[in-house]
């Protein structure tokens, strides 16, 4: 049982010997959780905030497509560093979609910790091309700014109220990794990957555990009480975000590039292949993931398989853009079979991601994308002696099929109801944290 619903349920206690002033601790800072009558919909102050991570996910394509043309070890260490700093990008966002899922995003406090996190965002978007090189600095000082001081100000607003212990929480583990964050960005350059690795592993297991304190214990964000709707809303706007940003590299790209026939062919199939990772994600599991956010018995915990998993759908979508843009700009060049982690991998890690949302979302296999994830993987050698324009036609080819198979699928039928296995609470659960 997490220490924050016994507090909770101590704070509601009012027997004789003080009940009176337990009530009253229970309310300070209570305005700013989110009342049941609160919109599921996403504010504009969040729609704004969102505007920082799309400069933010422009500069991570950036960097991936700066490796592009690299080979072996070079090529898996520019993709290690991108990776690392688009973790942090998104433990940030997400940490601040289950803020104003948590808490209500139209109070002031919370309104300004939003705006201060978009500013932080913005200082890491704009340094993240050069974050592992000279702006290693300012890119951490935005990231500890809002690991540490953030949680503070909300612990420090909610006052008496019980639930402060969970972003006290968050800014005691924060500060535990802080100092390999500071090193690594002040150290030597050879230093800086392997302390920020470890440091953002110390900040995804806080997360995992619930940054669990002695005297304190955890608190579980699969056992938050939250509005799952608003959840969903989010996952779903960084999806289409991921999506604009496929989007936005292919007109680029193209209206960048000396005009030919070939490349317009490029650009044609890479617009195809966005507009089917659009239809593969929404269909069915997609779309319904609000309605089986609002139906789960543990809205927490669907909400943090959820968000594991579109990570790797965001992932997948900026990986896939840039096949784009090395497609488009060499159609027909020598084939280099480095390029297949972006035309093909992406791909790959989209359906992967995919198959697992549908089953979180109806407790199923999906067998059109298993099947169409077996077929891509087991054409990948042949593809790595072919022209990138042929990669990239065969992987839009693939998702065809499967949006094809879908619809076939569900042809007459009606809408679905979700039947989440992940959101069943069971006999063994502990009580859902207030």
């Amino acid at each position: 049982m997490g220490a924050d619903a016994t507090l909770w349920r101590a704070a509601r206690w009012c027997g004789k010997g003080g009940g009176r002033r337990r009530i009253i601790a229970a309310g300070r800072g209570a305005e700013l959780l989110r009342p049941a009558t609160s919109s599921g919909r996403a504010t504009f102050l969040e729609l704004f905030f969102d505007l920082a991570f799309v400069v933010a996910l422009t500069r991570v394509s950036q960097r991936f497509a700066d490796v592009g043309d690299d080979t072996g070890w070079v090529l898996l260490g520019g993709v290690g560093r991108t990776l690392l700093l688009f973790l942090a990008l998104w433990l940030i966002w997400s940490h601040t979609a289950w803020i104003t899922s948590r808490y209500e995003p139209e109070q002031p406090i919370i309104q300004a910790v939003v705006v201060g996190t978009m500013f932080a965002g913005l200082i890491m978007a704009v340094t993240l091309p050069r974050a592992m090189e000279e702006r290693a600095l300012p890119f951490v000082a935005a990231y500890l700014m809002v690991m540490v001081v953030r949680p503070l100000v909300i612990a420090a607003a909610l006052r008496g109220h019980p639930r402060r212990l969970v972003p006290f929480r968050l800014a005691v583990w924060a500060s535990v990794s802080a100092p390999l964050w500071l090193a690594g960005a002040l150290g030597p350059d050879r230093l800086r990957l392997p302390l920020w690795a470890v440091a953002l592993a110390v900040d995804y297991l806080a997360w995992g555990l619930g940054w669990p304190l002695p005297w304190l214990g955890a608190s579980k964000v699969s056992h938050w009480r939250i509005a799952g709707t608003h959840l969903a809303d989010r996952y779903q706007q960084v999806v289409l975000i991921a999506l604009g940003e496929s989007i936005l590299i292919i007109g680029v790209v193209f209206s960048g590039a000396d005009y030919s026939a070939e490349r317009a062919a490029a650009f044609a199939v890479a617009f195809a292949t966005s507009a089917l990772l659009w239809r593969i994600y929404f269909y069915r599991a997609g779309l319904l993931l609000s309605d089986a956010l609002a139906r789960a018995a543990m809205p927490g915990r669907l909400g943090t398989a959820s968000e594991r998993t579109h990570l790797l759908i965001v992932l997948s979508v900026l990986v896939t853009a840039v096949g784009y843009e090395l497609v488009i700009d060499d159609p027909y060049g020598p084939a280099q079979p480095s390029w297949l982690l972006f035309v093909v991998g992406g791909p790959v890690l989209f359906l992967v991601a995919r198959i697992r949302l549908e089953y979180e979302i109806f407790g199923r296999l999906s067998w059109s994308r298993v099947i169409g994830l077996v077929v891509l993987v087991l054409f990948t050698p042949l593809l790595a002696r072919w022209a990138p324009m042929v990669g990239l036609s065969v992987v839009a080819s693939l998702l065809a099929v499967v949006a094809l198979l879908d619809a076939m699928r569900s042809r007459g039928r009606p809408l679905e109801v979700p039947s989440s296995p992940v959101g069943r609470a069971t006999s063994g659960d502990p009580d859902a944290e207030a």
